[in-house]
């Protein structure tokens, strides 16, 4: 921001005193542009918790369990595949945010013949722009590999985004060059790179938006696919819920030999920590919902004996110390018990959400 003057200062000090949004701006050009206080993430999930993040800058104090759960991200078993987490058919953050009232600008991965350096400058210069307002960006690939990150600041002199990420950002913002989005290739979901999100200009209607997560979980736990990637109806979609868990079980139990690759530990790596906020979010609509409150508690229950089954086949088999990289059956088969395991109380979660389902939308 160019210095013009002793009125600029003045008027940055009244928006310090007045703006509820903290943010550092430095009137002496190239210095560094950061916005204090934006929260790290608390779920590993790499969809939809920056839109709590995003939306907590703004004063809005939702959990990140009930963000997962509107979002269907708490449901979510999609896969096996490195893909999966990104690319099942939970919301993506564009629609979670308009659910929430907000106005979203969509930034797109640029056409085939178009110069895709010229057009990641571009999107740059727009959430550059953002962070100057005060509002931090959500952008793809910033931080993390071909995630969700929220962008909170910006060095031009070192020509870097600070910020947050799934795993990135956890201690303190995590920098990263500007231009990295560029290296993507295109590989994003539904072709969207970056989301600036506007003013509040809608209201969100949290009772229909609860049974609509809830009726969300249902279908997707009993569905065989999810939606086609890239949204092509000539191709099919990856496993999605209790099919997702019963091949899972099965490659190992079937193949001994199998070593986990990257279509298993990563997807594991969201699914550990995202439905364990899915008992999370079950226990806060057991509060607000007195007459389903004993099947949703229950619920939330079988949730969290799933999540613990997950961190079980992480920390002892998949997780990187966890040393499963050649062939074992006797892990393999442990693999499976563990898997077979968390299907049982996912299977029995949903059917408690089903029963408290019925209590509050017959």
């Amino acid at each position: 921001m160019a210095n013009t003057g002793p009125m600029n200062r003045f008027l940055l000090a009244q928006l310090a005193v007045c703006c509820p949004i903290p943010l550092t701006l430095d009137a002496a050009g190239g210095d560094p542009v950061v916005l204090q206080g934006v929260d790290r993430y608390r779920v590993l999930e790499p969809c939809n918790e920056c839109v709590r993040i995003v939306l907590g800058h703004r004063g809005e104090t939702y959990s990140p369990a009930y963000i997962q759960g509107i979002a269907g991200t708490a449901f979510q078993l999609a896969g096996p595949c490195v893909c999966a987490p990104t690319c099942g058919d939970a919301m993506q953050p564009d629609k979670l945010l308009r659910l929430f009232g907000y106005e979203v600008e969509c930034l797109w991965w640029p056409a085939k013949d178009t110069d895709s350096q010229t057009e990641v400058a571009k999107w740059v210069e727009r959430v550059k722009a953002e962070i100057r307002a005060g509002r931090p960006a959500i952008m793809w690939h910033v931080f993390t590999n071909y995630e969700w990150d929220v962008v909170a600041g910006f060095d031009d002199e070192k020509h870097v985004f600070l910020g947050r990420g799934s795993y990135a950002g956890l201690d303190g913002y995590a920098s990263a060059d500007q231009m990295r989005a560029a290296t993507c290739d295109g590989v994003c979901p539904l072709g969207l790179v970056a989301i600036l999100v506007g003013e509040k200009t809608g209201e969100y209607d949290p009772r229909a938006a609860e049974i609509a997560a809830l009726r969300y979980a249902v279908r997707h736990a009993h569905s065989e696919r999810t939606r086609p990637m890239g949204g092509d109806p000539g191709k099919q979609g990856l496993r999605g819920g209790m099919n997702c868990y019963q091949w899972w079980a099965q490659s190992f139990r079937t193949d001994p030999a199998k070593v986990p690759d990257g279509g298993d530990r990563y997807p594991l790596s969201i699914y550990r920590s995202t439905h364990r906020a899915a008992g999370e979010f079950m226990l806060e609509l057991a509060a607000k919902y007195p007459e389903a409150a004993r099947p949703f508690t229950r619920a939330a229950g079988q949730f969290a004996h799933e999540a613990d089954a997950l961190d079980e086949i992480w920390v002892r088999l998949m997780e990187r110390g966890a040393g499963w990289q050649d062939p074992d059956p006797a892990k393999s088969e442990q693999a499976a018990a563990l898997f077979d395991r968390a299907a049982r109380h996912y299977a029995q979660g949903i059917r408690d959400v089903e029963r408290g389902l019925a209590k509050i939308a017959p």
